[in-house]
């Protein structure tokens, strides 16, 4: 028979209550252990059986923050299984077992081994279980069971901010909202008042209040004034156990700032204001400066300043500086102390933001008068105009007056005026001017055609103050006259065919004049008078400035005439009539059955001035190729060769090799044999350049060695010494060069001069025997007695 043990625990708390654990009607093991318990009923002798309730821990409290001596008892694990034998063994698990928690194995008992805080954790979760020592089985099913920790209060309410910041407009009525703060507290808001907030003000009174549920902080006071106080500092108090005794608190500082609305309207400090300016002051001059005072800030305090009335209104202007909020007074127009010395101004100063709120408060405008006082100063002359035109003739005379200008001193004295004109404006000197009176007139004759226009300066100066002076621009227009007479507008160009046809346009001409008459040019074409009646071309005037030349005859020959001169006069229409002959140059050409010229005559083709294109090109060539061909030849002959001094093999002297190339200095040792220098008996010795083959070579003579001519040696030697010892030879190197014709020759003298010391004739028949080069010596001198006859 199955039954069902039942299982008891005790707890005792830290209150030191007992607390008997009762079964739950609820299973929460369905593998709970059953006790068969058997008896014998009175009634009906039959055998009863219990079945025992499983185990149901319900949640239990404990308090927070325990500071006692010993460590905190929580409760006590039994079972009835347990017979105090000490077989069973009591286990503990789930949060904060064998940490937090601790359970004595034997007895069951379970104590808190440290200090709990709510506000890490509020609730733990535990299982128990019973096990029998020896057979290591549970002897009661695994049960858990919930610990919650009871609050106290050991925390005090934080606001969300260390400082807020707000801010009113000023001028705000009673209980408006300015701000909310808030406050925490961590401790349990469900059990007692440990989580009750109250707020209050601590600082700020009587200014602002503060709602003690919500935390609203409000203005208490009606009107406040940012003028009067900009900047408020509230603290606010939050305490907890709603505010009784012994609560815990925290507190936060409100920097309350009062914004500004437009209610205080401008003002001048002065009623009245004086300024002063010279007559001479531009348009645009600043005079000074005047300020209208609004203690309020930004755009409430921005000022529009306005000149309401006065004398003066039309001569100045006030204009805002809008980042000093001045107003500044400045010149409009040109002041004259002579016409007025004084003028008055009512200045306005007017708010550009009002608030339509506070307008019952005012106008919120002021006005200031303000006086203005001319200067007096010593002005230039003032012109009449501010400009002169002045129109002339281009025929006027020299010395006639042409117009004139006026100036005045503007001053009450009144000085006089002298008048001179810019010469920088008329370097031709072409314009002078009376000074006294300022008639302008001619120095020399005008041109139109040249310069139509004429700008000048002239410069009025007061003769007592020359440092007061003015200009004037005057712009003088030449006026046209007909005098020029009209010309061919362009060169003409004209041929006719040989083929063409009486009556036939040949060409169009038309005329230019340099005038410019009013009306507009009109021009007449006609034929010179004794050509009036042209045998071969016409004129005809087209009415339009232009006329034709036709031709009168049928056919025209190039051979019999290539070229015709046809002279036109051209007249103007203007006054006086003006005219000049052109000639127009007719050359007949051979034409195509369409009219195109194909050819003209030699003579027709070179009546044009000047050198055509073609021809300027070949000059320009042939000059080109000229200069080509003297640069070549002068190329050319300096690498012609020299010739050899000595050209004859007959010469007894040794002939010279010219090789015409140039050695290579003291480090060339292929060309030359040096060592021919140092050793004289090399010399004899038939050598050649070993670095070049020579054009021509010559059979070198053998010569007696230099040191065996001793008449030559002591020849070349006594010349050197003489030239060493001469106090006028050169400081430098020089070649001498000498003509030395060694001993006597074995043919002795051949001079005849020695023949007269002789008595009797001379016999030269022994020419006869040294062959055919002194034959013509022995006919000469061989035929004595043909010469005696």
């Amino acid at each position: 028979m199955r039954t069902r043990s039942f299982l008891t625990v005790l707890l005792w708390s830290s209150v030191f209550y007992v607390v008997h654990v009762t079964p739950s009607l609820k299973r929460t093991n369905k593998h709970s252990h059953s006790e068969r318990i058997t008896g014998m009923s009175e009634n009906d002798g039959k055998t009863l059986h219990r079945t025992k309730r499983g185990w149901m821990w319900n949640q239990f409290f404990l308090l927070e923050e325990y500071t006692g001596p010993d460590t905190q008892y929580v409760g006590k694990l039994h079972t009835d299984q347990d017979k105090g034998d000490g077989n069973l063994k009591y286990i503990l698990t789930g949060d904060g077992a064998g940490s937090l928690f601790i359970i004595d194995e034997n007895t069951g008992d379970i104590h808190a081994a440290k200090k709990l805080d709510r506000e890490e954790k509020s609730l733990y979760v535990l299982r128990a279980k019973a096990i029998d020592r020896k057979t290591g089985r549970q002897v009661e099913p695994e049960s858990e069971f919930i610990i919650k920790i009871h609050d106290i209060n050991d925390n005090e309410p934080k606001f969300t901010k260390d400082m807020y910041t707000a801010s009113i407009p000023e001028m705000s009525g009673v209980g408006t909202s300015v701000i909310q703060v808030t406050a925490t507290d961590a401790d349990d808001a469900n059990y007692g008042n440990s989580a009750k907030v109250v707020y209050s003000i601590l600082q700020g009174q009587p200014y602002f209040s503060v709602d003690p549920e919500t935390g609203i902080i409000k203005t208490a006071l009606p009107d406040m004034s940012r003028e009067n106080r900009e900047q408020y500092q509230v603290v606010i108090q939050a305490k907890d156990m709603g505010g009784q005794m012994g609560g815990l608190s925290g507190t936060t500082t409100v920097n309350i700032t009062l914004t500004d609305v437009n209610d205080n309207p401008p003002r001048f400090p002065q009623s009245s204001y004086q300024f002063s300016s010279p007559e001479s002051a531009p348009p645009g001059t600043l005079l000074g400066r005047i300020k209208a005072n609004d203690p309020d800030v930004g755009e409430n305090a921005e000022i529009e300043y306005s000149i309401s009335n006065g004398d003066g209104s039309d001569m100045f202007d006030i204009i805002t500086d809008k980042d000093t909020q001045e107003g500044i007074i400045t010149v409009k127009k040109r002041l004259d102390f002579e016409n007025k010395v004084l003028y008055t101004l009512r200045v306005e100063a007017t708010n550009t933001h009002p608030d339509p709120r506070f307008l019952q408060l005012g106008p919120f405008k002021d006005t200031a008068l303000v006086k203005i006082s001319v200067e007096d100063i010593d002005e230039p002359p003032v012109f009449s105009r501010p400009w002169y035109l002045i129109e002339v003739d281009e025929d006027a005379k020299e010395g006639s007056i042409i117009g004139q200008v006026v100036a005045q001193d503007p001053d009450i004295a009144k000085n006089a005026i002298k008048y001179s004109v810019d010469r920088h404006t008329d370097l031709d000197r072409i314009f002078n001017i009376y000074s006294g009176n300022g008639s302008l007139f001619l120095s020399k004759p005008l041109d139109r055609e040249e310069t139509p226009w004429h700008n000048i300066t002239v410069i009025a100066t007061e003769i007592n103050n020359p440092k007061q002076s003015s200009q004037i621009p005057v712009f003088i227009r030449i006026l046209d006259i007909n005098d020029h007479a009209p010309e061919f507008a362009n060169y003409y160009e004209t041929f006719v065919c040989e083929n063409a046809k009486a009556g036939q346009l040949i060409q169009t001409v038309s005329a230019t004049d340099k005038d410019q008459p009013p009306r507009g040019h009109r021009f007449f074409f006609e034929l010179v008078p004794e050509f009036a009646v042209h045998p071969n071309f016409s004129v005809v005037d087209n009415k339009d400035n232009t006329a034709g030349i036709m031709t009168r005859r049928n056919g025209y020959s190039r051979s019999k005439t290539s070229t015709y001169l046809l002279p036109i006069i051209i007249f103007d229409n203007d006054y006086p009539i003006q005219s000049s002959t052109g000639t127009l140059t007719i050359r007949v050409c051979a034409c195509d059955s369409r009219g195109n010229m194909q050819s003209c005559s030699a003579e027709a083709l070179l009546l044009p001035a000047g050198l055509s294109t073609g021809a300027l090109v070949a000059i320009l060539l042939c000059i080109i190729i000229l200069l080509v061909l003297v640069v070549l030849f002068t190329a050319l002959k300096r690498q012609r060769k020299k010739e050899p001094l000595i050209i004859s093999k007959d010469d007894v002297r040794d002939n010279i090799v010219t090789y015409n190339d140039e050695g290579g200095g003291e480090e060339d040792t292929q060309a030359f044999d040096i060592g021919t220098l140092r050793n004289p008996e090399a010399r004899e010795e038939s050598k050649m350049r070993r670095d070049v083959i020579p054009e021509t070579i010559f059979q070198i003579r053998r010569t007696a060695p230099l040191w065996e001519n001793i008449d030559v040696q002591d020849f070349i030697h006594r010349r050197l010494k003489e030239n060493d010892l001469d106090p006028a030879a050169p400081p430098y190197d020089s070649l001498a060069t000498y003509a030395y014709e060694g001993n006597d020759s074995i043919a002795n003298s051949l001079s005849s001069l020695e023949s007269l010391t002789t008595e009797g004739n001379q016999d030269y028949d022994y020419l006869s025997d040294w062959g055919p080069r002194f034959k013509k010596l022995a006919d000469m001198y061989g035929g004595e007695d043909s010469d005696r006859d």
